[in-house]
């Protein structure tokens, strides 16, 4: 006998559900929930697919402090371990399991969730978009996430976020730019509104340079996109110098006089250069020596 499928959530109830979690998570100040246990911290490991890989260490330390003075004030959402073992992993809370550590508690306190590995996921994605300190390219990629993953769309996640539709797709937009200007969003060198200007720019990359060189506004950004750069590019090495109008015109008068292709080329300050002229059969070739008076027999 087959088994039957766990049924898929949909997005509405479903999330709602998990938001629940998640926004005490997010929320600390908010009035703290009684914990289910308090586990040794030895017991409890970090999910091995929490998208977000960066943790700043200047708050961490803040909030190691404040651990050490006040306690774990919101509990920790884990589950049990997936392997079977005696131990939780961390659904969401990962920033306070380590300032915990840096503060060297001993325990910590949890709420124990039933959560799958999808869900699991989830919660770890919409926990970091709903982060104060999140970088608009982490929070974009977290968008793509959980509409690709997960088959949400748009419209829902508005819903469900409490985000405009309009702020989540410009927000997606941003990972159409290229990798360079990307990392500049993450470091805090562009915003989100200086980088908008540059979706779709043929030479986005070299406005984004200057934008941080000028320290441009975001309404200076959206005039520089409509002119283009200020600093011009650099002639590359061996690139092949625009020919002056008269060179142009000598070219076509001798290829319409002769019938053939005349190409002239005539390095700016020299007295000699080289032409060349291209013929598509012999009878050509003969027309050339002929009108040359070199009849080659």
């Amino acid at each position: 006998m087959t088994s039957t499928p766990k049924k898929s959530r949909g997005l509405g109830r479903g999330l709602s559900a998990l938001m629940s979690d998640v926004a005490t998570d997010v929320a600390p100040q908010s009035t703290p929930k009684r914990p289910d246990l308090v586990v040794p911290i030895e017991q409890i490991q970090p999910n091995p697919d929490q998208p977000r890989r960066s943790f700043a260490q200047g708050p961490l330390d803040d909030l190691a402090a404040s651990i050490a003075e006040k306690g774990i004030i919101q509990p920790l959402i884990v589950r049990r371990s997936p392997g079977g073992g005696a131990g939780y992993e961390i659904v969401a809370g990962e920033r306070r399991w380590r300032a915990a550590q840096m503060a060297k508690l001993h325990q910590i306190p949890v709420l124990v969730r039933d959560y799958d590995d999808t869900e699991v996921l989830e919660i770890a994605i919409i926990e970091n978009i709903q982060r104060d300190d999140l970088n608009p390219v982490d929070e974009a990629a977290g968008y793509k996430q959980l509409m690709e993953r997960f088959g949400h769309t748009q419209d829902k996640l508005s819903q469900a976020l409490g985000k405009s539709r309009s702020h989540i797709a410009n927000l997606m937009r941003l990972l159409t730019l290229p990798e360079e200007i990307q990392s500049y969003l993450i470091s805090g060198q562009l915003t989100a509104g200086h980088a908008r200007a540059l979706i779709g720019h043929d030479q986005a990359l070299q406005l984004a340079r200057e934008i941080i060189q000028r320290k441009l506004s975001v309404r200076e950004t959206e005039k520089l996109a409509k002119k283009g750069p200020a600093i011009k590019k650099r002639s590359v090495p061996g690139a092949p110098v625009p020919k002056d109008a008269d060179t142009v015109q000598i070219e076509n008068e001798l290829s319409a006089s002769l019938g053939m292709k005349v190409t002239i080329d005539h390095p700016a300050g020299q007295d000699g250069g080289k032409m060349v002229i291209g013929y598509k059969s012999l009878d050509q070739l003969d027309d050339l020596l002929r009108a040359f008076g070199r009849l080659v027999v």
